[in-house]
């Protein structure tokens, strides 16, 4: 008898996320750390904006020396929820401190990241963070026990990140929110200028080519990229090739292409029609014919 391990679902979905259209997305979640540093270089931002306004309300003789702090406590908190909830809204999840390390707010379930969720995850950031911060920092010797409950309190929500496996802080959780690593775009090549660069074995005249569209072509194109993935299991392997041999198939007998292909040249001959039929629908496409798909004889029959 074999006993195989059993895949947890943590270490299956944790950074898995299945909108509501059903196609699962693999956004790779980030770490405390990373928040944290953008954590910091948001609340530097603000008290910098703070400040800024502090000496000038100084320098304009707008308020005495002696409220200087006070009113620097109060912009503080003034311009720190406005400035979170707008730059998350204009931004598309994202603050200045996100946006620099490259991170941003989504929605748990997948949806649409909405206003509501964006107030609430920051409204719940006074709670865990600035209140009992300002709480340790204005408290004194002769209230410890105060003090003692703000750090304990803060050391909790600190810790709420680190054992849940989205790292979603309390505000996260109620909100429906986590933060991810922004995807890295990547530019694919172009297939036309690669199969430019290959001796062709195979040519197509326009009668074959007047058959596809742009869907079409699309999908073949699809089929080529996936040729490039090398490291597949044996199984995959022999199932890709069975689908490169019936697609081969399916357009010589769509085209009526005469010639036998050999099943080494298959993915030759899918390079060489795959350029040959991009060609040929640009050069329609000057001419003001757009061929979506293969319907587009059917189409133009019935006009």
């Amino acid at each position: 008898m074999i006993f195989r391990r059993r895949k947890t679902r943590d270490s299956i979905d944790v950074n898995r996320v299945i909108p509501p259209e059903g196609v699962p997305l693999n956004l790779n979640i980030s770490g405390v750390g990373v928040r944290l540093g953008a954590q910091i270089t948001d609340i530097i931002i603000t008290t910098i904006t703070a400040v800024a306004l502090v000496v000038l309300l100084w320098a304009l003789d707008a308020t005495e020396p002696d409220t200087l702090m006070a009113i620097g406590a109060l912009l503080f908190f003034v311009i720190r929820i406005p400035y979170y909830v707008i730059s998350e809204i204009t931004w598309y999840g994202q603050t200045l401190g996100k946006r620099f390390l490259k991170i941003k707010v989504v929605s748990h379930n997948g949806g649409t990241l909405t206003t509501h969720s964006i107030v609430l995850r920051n409204l719940m950031k006074e709670a865990e963070i600035f209140l009992p911060g300002t709480l340790l920092i204005t408290l004194d010797q002769t209230t410890p026990v105060y003090s003692w409950l703000a750090l304990g309190w803060v050391v909790c929500v600190l810790l709420v990140p680190v054992l849940d496996r989205h790292r979603r802080r309390l505000g996260d959780m109620i909100a429906g929110t986590h933060v991810i690593h922004l995807p890295e775009p990547v530019l694919l090549s172009d297939l036309a200028s690669d199969n430019r660069s290959r001796e062709k074995h195979f040519a197509f005249l326009a009668h074959h080519l007047d058959h596809y569209g742009i869907f079409e072509l699309q999908t073949l194109e699809d089929v080529l990229r996936s040729v490039e993935r090398r490291h597949l299991s044996p199984q995959a392997y022999r199932n890709r090739q069975n689908t490169i041999k019936t697609i081969v198939e399916k357009i010589r007998g769509k085209i009526s292409y005469a010639d036998a292909v050999m099943e080494t040249d298959y993915i030759q001959f899918l390079s060489d029609f795959y350029n040959a039929q991009r060609a040929h629908l640009e050069q329609r496409q000057l001419f003001g014919d757009r061929r979506q798909d293969k319907h587009h004889n059917t189409t133009n029959d019935q006009k």
